[in-house]
C-alpha cells in the first residue's frame, strides 16, 4: 500500500503545478482554453524558465488577468502576444522569433560549439606537433635503459 501510494505521489509531483487561480477563470470555456494557451507561450519574468501558466509569482498573475481582459475585448491570440510582447519585449516570449535582435539568442549555441571544435583541433594539433601524443616519442637510448634499469631495482620494482 505505501508502494502504491509513494507511486501515486510521485505520478503526479511530475506534472506541473498550474497556478492559475480559480478568480481568474473564464466562465466560456473556449475562451479559458485560447487563455491558457497564450500563457503557455508567455515566459514568466520572475522565474525566467516557466510560463506565466505555471508560475506562482505576483507578476505571472498580472500578466494572467492582463491576457484574459485583453480577449475579453475580443482580441486575437495573435494581438494579445502582440500587446504583451510590446509592453514587455520579446524575452516575454517562451519561443523567441528569429530576427535582427534576437539573432545571438538563436546562432549562440552554434557559436560556441564551432569555438570549442576550433580549440579542440588547435590543441590536438599543437599537442602532435610537441611530439606528446603517444607512440610519438623516440626510443630511450642505452644510457638511458640502464640508468632506468638501475632505478628499478634500486627501489625494487
Amino acid at each position: 500500500m505505501r508502494a502504491l501510494l509513494l507511486a501515486l505521489f510521485l505520478s503526479v509531483s511530475a506534472f506541473p503545478a498550474f497556478a492559475v487561480n480559480p478568480d481568474e477563470v473564464l466562465p466560456d470555456p473556449k475562451m479559458e482554453g485560447r487563455a491558457r494557451e497564450i500563457s503557455k507561450d508567455l515566459r514568466c519574468l520572475v522565474c525566467q524558465n516557466q510560463s506565466i501558466d505555471d508560475s506562482n509569482a505576483e507578476l505571472a498573475r498580472d500578466l494572467r488577468v492582463i491576457v484574459r481582459e485583453r480577449l475579453k475585448k475580443g482580441e486575437s491570440n495573435e494581438q494579445v502576444l502582440q500587446y504583451v510582447t510590446d509592453r514587455y519585449g520579446d524575452y516575454v516570449l517562451l519561443r523567441p522569433p528569429f530576427k535582427a535582435t534576437t539573432l545571438l539568442l538563436w546562432a549562440g549555441p552554434f557559436v560556441i560549439l564551432a569555438f570549442g571544435a576550433l580549440g579542440t583541433a588547435a590543441y590536438l594539433r599543437n599537442r602532435r606537433a610537441a611530439g606528446t601524443v603517444a607512440g610519438d616519442t623516440a626510443p630511450l637510448t642505452e644510457d638511458e635503459r640502464r640508468r632506468l634499469d638501475a632505478l628499478l631495482r634500486k627501489d625494487g620494482i
